[in-house]
């Protein structure tokens, strides 16, 4: 007998990012946020998640974002201090075992436009790529508005 599909279920140690790349950034699609984060505490990796809906403005969603992943304060003042900490901040405070990143309901307005969305996304596609470097796992999930 079959056993049925239950979503997030895995069989035996095959992960729910098994066709997942270590570090990429891409759209949240068919994954839910409770079952990457259940995935990530499975991998003991980092979880880090940001509900940005809330923000008008570049700065209020770098704001949102540097409270939410618990960054010191003033990190989320512009993109370079963003991708400084997501890079070099963290790789001196230790040994790192990877991060699943959700960036939830990027928002569309007028004073954070798609621009300002490609632009936040080649932050995390820049730290992806700096943890690629360090053979640690760097997930990043969003979705907008």
């Amino acid at each position: 007998m079959d056993t049925p599909y239950i979503p997030g279920q895995t069989e035996g140690d095959e992960s729910l990012l098994a066709s997942v790349p270590a570090n990429l950034v891409q759209s949240i699609r068919a994954f839910r946020v409770g079952e990457l984060q259940e995935e990530a505490a499975r991998l003991g990796q980092h979880f880090l998640y940001a509900h940005c809906i809330a923000g008008a403005t570049k700065q209020q969603v770098l704001g949102i974002i540097a409270e939410s992943f618990q960054f010191p304060k003033g990190v989320g003042k512009n993109f370079d201090g963003l991708r400084t900490t997501l890079t070099d901040t963290m790789f001196q405070a230790g040994a790192q075992t990877g991060f699943l990143v959700v960036l939830e309901q990027l928002p569309n307005t007028q004073k954070f436009d798609k621009e300002a969305r490609e632009t936040l996304l080649d932050v995390f596609r820049d730290a992806a790529d700096y943890w690629t470097d360090k053979n640690v796992a760097f997930r990043v999930f969003y979705s907008f508005e």
